[in-house]
């Protein structure tokens, strides 16, 4: 049997624990104000009935001052009673907003490394933030409106049947033929669609607006265009063309639904018309006055249940993007906690394919790599490279084989063991917008001042550190204090000489340094290798030469291995990579030269 789908409100009473209470007493006191502020309406009848009976002798309406005072008092009283309510659904709102974040926080944070880089750190932001933001703007505002909604029209039957029960038929028409063209054309399935892929568009675009802005300074190093970021400028092309079809698209469905929602007026006089003839009576002018003032209030309520039901969409996707999330799986933990004995790496047989790939990434990688040894991972873009370093730091789970750290398969080691065995240097290095020390110091916390500033210094940062008047205080971000990409991987590299793991992995670490600073953080990464065993990724064919083992990955495998020599001799992959290596240094000093 096909299990029932747990609504959305479920699932928001769910995540807000004991807080639930208070989203119930709110959409009760939303009610209460919803019918008492349908009083008034009864008093201002009032008034009218005893002008018209008392004409042309208005002196002896005497009760006209009273009605007026109870019409203002159920009316202050009705917005009291609804603002309680809406302190009671901010309660809940704030709490389930929380409540949401830390649970996917959490999650985040069990979740491998691998996950993080490939979804995108700017899609899994908007989903943290924006998703739960939905969800508290949803029982915040929305389903406070949503009730009254419902309850004002339950209200309204009994007050239009009452009075003149043909003319509330005239009211209804029009509203039950907007509540239907709201149901055919404006909700439903496609529009529940088109609100995921609004929401799928946003997100595309908020994703690729981190990464343009984090690639600026290559942008300015090369002298590119925004068009250099062809996904960015994709992502921008497919949100304008989405929005504009989804707004032609809905206009007509707009129109009549507005046309209905506000046609009760019209409806009013022509029945009034019809109904009256040449002989109005008294009490026939009285309620057609009364009806065409209340009947505004359902025009209201049409509108307002129109934004409710959108909202109940937004918080319908904005639940199944916070799923996608908590439903990705974390690395498995075998509950071992073996320890390794010693630094060297071991890879059998390992295979691993990304979510969804038509192939494998690593396709049967088997190596031996002892404790001390020097290695680099070279070869054509897309080759493997990265995910097979990735991989021996646990950033995914292998398919099939195994990779073992001094005899010890990754996976029965204690998450915060093997971190403390592996240094991790990514080619873009990030730094938090805290104090350079305290940033040094994530890469061990119970670190002194002393051991950071030892590290600084063995990373060739001191000159770094001195430009700043703050000196090693100095916070990262603030008053326009921003390092440079060459500066910020030295800083990185004293991260990792402060952690002082075993084995280091060096992803394409020279990426965006400039010649002054390159030349820093080779001698920045001679220092940090000492006594390590060190996996260089490298396209910069002259930081490798002096590896113990180049190993060349091609789709997924190792096409070659050996020495710089060896491999040179080859007449293979390696040797055409090194020659165009040259080719384009030799190119590039060849440039200088003409334009000095």
């Amino acid at each position: 049997m096909k299990e029932k789908k747990q609504s959305a409100l479920s699932r928001l009473m769910g995540i807000a624990g004991g807080h639930k209470y208070f989203t119930y007493a709110s959409c009760v006191l939303a009610i209460l104000s919803a019918w008492i502020a349908l009083i008034p309406f009864y008093d201002i009848w009032r008034i009218m009935k005893e002008i018209l009976e008392v004409r042309p002798d208005f002196a002896d309406a005497t009760h006209i001052k009273t009605y007026g005072w109870q019409a203002v008092g159920f009316a202050l009283f009705a917005m009291i009673v609804y603002i309680a309510a809406l302190m009671c659904s901010h309660i809940a709102a704030f709490r389930v907003q929380a409540n949401m974040r830390t649970a996917m926080m959490e999650h985040i944070m069990k979740l491998p490394l691998g996950y993080v880089e490939k979804e995108g750190t700017g899609k899994l932001r908007k989903v943290v933030n924006d998703s739960s933001a939905a969800t508290e703007t949803f029982l915040a505002h929305n389903l406070p409106d949503k009730v009254v909604s419902v309850a004002t029209p339950v209200g309204l039957l009994v007050v239009m049947f009452v009075f003149d029960w043909r003319l509330g038929i005239a009211s209804l028409i029009p509203a039950v033929l907007a509540f239907i063209m709201m149901g055919t054309l404006m909700m439903g399935p496609k529009m529940a669609e088109d609100m995921k892929q609004y929401q799928n568009a946003l997100e595309t675009m908020s994703s690729e607006a981190v990464e343009y802005v984090r690639g600026i300074p290559v942008v300015k190093t090369f002298g590119q265009t925004v068009f250099s970021f062809k996904k960015f400028k994709a992502a921008i092309d497919d949100y304008e063309k989405w929005t504009l079809d989804y707004t032609k698209g809905m206009m007509k469905p707009m129109v009549l639904f507005t046309m209905s929602a506000n046609g009760i007026f019209a409806a009013l006089i022509i029945v009034a018309y019809i109904l009256g003839g040449n002989h109005v009576s008294n009490t026939f002018v009285l309620n057609l006055i009364f009806y065409i003032l209340i009947t505004s209030v359902l025009t209201t309520t049409l509108m307002k249940i129109a934004y409710a039901g959108e909202s109940k969409m937004l918080v319908e996707d904005a639940l199944q993007r916070m799923d996608d999330i908590l439903n990705a799986k974390p690395l498995v933990n075998t509950g071992k906690q073996e320890t390794p004995k010693d630094a060297s790496i071991t890879m059998e047989h390992v295979t691993f394919a990304y979510d969804e790939a038509k192939k494998n990434a690593i396709d049967d990688i088997s190596m031996k790599i002892p404790a001390g040894a020097h290695i680099a991972f070279v070869g054509p873009s897309g080759g493997g490279k990265t995910t097979l370093a990735s991989l021996v730091a646990r950033f995914w789970d292998v398919k099939d084989g195994s990779i073992k750290i001094g005899g010890v398969d990754v996976k029965n080691i204690d998450t915060k063991k093997l971190m403390e065995e592996v240094s991790y240097v990514f080619q873009d290095s990030k730094l938090l917008k805290i104090s350079i020390l305290e940033n040094i110091r994530m890469g061990r916390p119970d670190a002194t001042d002393k051991e950071v500033m030892q590290a600084l210094s063995a990373a060739q940062c001191m000159d770094i550190i001195e430009k700043f008047p703050e000196g090693v205080h100095t916070m990262i971000g603030s008053k326009g204090i921003y390092v440079s990409g060459g500066e910020a991987q030295r800083l990185s590299i004293a991260r990792a000489f402060l952690k002082n793991a075993p084995i280091l992995i060096l992803d394409e670490a020279t990426a965006f340094a400039d010649p002054d600073n390159e030349r820093l953080v080779q001698k920045a990464f001679e220092n940090l290798a000492k006594d390590k065993t060190v996996i260089m990724i490298a396209h910069r064919l002259s930081t490798v030469t002096d590896a113990d083992c180049i190993y060349v990955l091609k789709d997924g495998k190792i096409a070659e291995n050996g020495t710089h020599e060896e491999l040179a001799a080859k007449n293979g992959i390696y040797t055409h990579m090194w020659k165009e290596y040259n080719k384009s240094v030799n190119w590039q000093v060849g440039r200088k030269g003409e334009t000095a």
